[in-house]
């Protein structure tokens, strides 16, 4: 395993975490206990799970195993959780008020067994909560012990600029990370998001590395999905559809990802995840999986190291061809500044 550290914290992190989402849900219980004793074997530290996952199950399932285990493995895990979406029909239930996160984290640290939490997220922007509230209200859960650091997760770059800067302004804690979705497929995230995270020295988690599995190397262009993969089993699951991501582009990147895999003798989801762990700003990527043996898998990825060869590959695959403006070329050069010859 590799180490690097939580943004500008000095928190030190795996460079791969566990994604738990799964957990209660494609998962059962003794199968996450199970996931979760492989991931701390292999050196892995970061363990991210959220309220919203299973309604709550994954929080409480990862408690189960922190109370059963001996302390010298669980003293090793950095636990991070995350609350902003509704937990139930109260109008009260959702957002990032000074109520609502207050009674979530409450909740989140009762179903983990635990006092604190080392970094707690806010799950998405909130547009009714001004965004004073929410800073006031986590800087206030630093203040006091319940959590470590915050981080935000789903933010706009601009949405991540105003929080950095609105707590500055106001000498309050600043967030370390961001969590956005970030993948081959996915790379939007570089036009604006993350330049910002670079410029708040902060560090990026990434969800959805695989592209709910486009990345795997396990769908062709020639057959739908069936079976026992998310895609087999809800071809029009969320932004994963296979409708909505089966374009072109899409296989394109999908066979660059297949050649890699074929040159390096890795897997097609090893190269998805070594490509992703050396982009900038990138502090741990976040696996999910049904299984043990996906994890182990996919845990196996750190020893992956790709070429220049093989990254230019997948950079020119799955290149987004922005417009001249103001994401292009065009765009790019009237950024640009040169000072010339003396």
């Amino acid at each position: 395993m590799r180490y690097t550290t939580l943004g500008h914290s000095g928190c030190a992190v795996s460079r791969l975490c566990l994604g738990t989402m799964t957990f209660g849900a494609e998962t059962d219980e003794a199968g996450s206990h199970e996931q979760l004793d492989v991931f701390v074997e292999a050196g892995g530290t970061l363990v991210d799970t959220a309220d919203v996952y299973t309604a709550g199950i994954s929080e409480e399932i990862i408690g189960r195993w922190l109370a059963d285990r001996p302390a010298d493995v669980t003293d090793r895990v950095v636990l991070a959780t995350k609350a902003r979406f509704p937990m139930g029909a109260d109008p009260q239930g959702g957002g990032a008020s000074t109520r609502h996160l207050t009674r979530a984290l409450d909740a989140s640290l009762r179903r983990l067994g635990v006092e604190a939490v080392d970094l707690y997220q806010v799950h998405a922007w909130d547009p009714v909560t001004p965004l004073e509230e929410t800073l006031r209200t986590l800087d206030g859960f630093v203040r006091s012990g319940r959590i470590g650091y915050y981080g935000l997760s789903n933010f706009t770059g601009w949405q991540l600029t105003k929080a950095v800067h609105t707590a500055r302004r106001l000498g309050l804690a600043e967030p370390v990370t961001l969590q956005p979705q970030y993948n081959l497929v996915a790379r939007e995230v570089e036009w604006e998001i993350v330049p910002a995270v670079l410029d708040a020295g902060m560090g990026m988690l990434p969800w959805g590395p695989l592209a709910g599995g486009w990345l795997t190397g396990k769908y062709t262009r020639d057959e739908r999905p069936t079976g026992a993969t998310r895609l087999g089993e809800d071809p029009g699951r969320g932004m994963e559809a296979w409708e909505r991501r089966g374009t072109e582009r899409t296989w394109t990147i999908v066979d660059a990802v297949r050649r890699v895999a074929d040159e390096t003798g890795a897997s097609p989801s090893q190269v998805a995840l070594a490509w992703l762990r050396e982009r900038p700003g990138v502090s741990s990527t976040i696996l999910g999986a049904r299984t043990t043996e996906q994890l182990r898998a996919n845990l196996a990825s750190i020893d992956v190291v790709l070429d220049d060869d093989a990254t230019a590959l997948l950079d020119s695959a799955s290149d987004l061809h922005a417009a001249d403006y103001p994401y292009g070329e065009l765009g790019r050069d009237q950024r640009s500044r040169t000072l010339g010859d003396a």
